[in-house]
């Protein structure tokens, strides 16, 4: 088992920038990809940036490149997702997430096994 907590959210203006931390514990050596994935009010879950441990590969939105970075440690206990240049639609609860297994559809929510309880990004315009 493998447990994720978030931490790094808040209250930014538009063009800020903000630190997002996600702590695992447990079995983390078993990890083979972390990533993030954001939901705002009303809409689906959506895959915002992912981290392959074996090569330490980094898979982005579209919507997020150039502006956010994913990094983690080489021990896989701490992921970041760096976030510049924030705008009001990156509004979001924004979940860790983890998996032992890397697989090509790293997008979709049902590639990964374990979440975290999420941690609330809010960019005022």
């Amino acid at each position: 088992q493998v447990q994720l907590v978030e931490s790094g959210g808040g209250l930014v203006q538009a063009g800020g920038s903000l630190r997002l931390s996600c702590a695992a514990s447990g079995r983390t050596s078993s990890l083979y990809a972390m990533g993030w994935f954001r939901q705002a009010p009303g809409k689906e879950r959506e895959f915002v940036a992912a981290i392959r441990w074996s090569g330490v590969s980094t898979y982005y939105a579209d919507s997020v490149k150039g502006r956010f970075t994913i990094s983690g440690d080489n021990a896989k206990t701490t992921v970041y997702l760096q976030m510049n240049s924030l705008k009001s639609e990156d509004t979001a609860v924004y979940y860790c997430t983890a998996d032992p297994v890397w697989r090509s559809n790293y997008a979709s929510r049902y590639s990964f096994l374990y979440w975290g309880q999420g941690t609330q990004v809010t960019v005022s315009s």
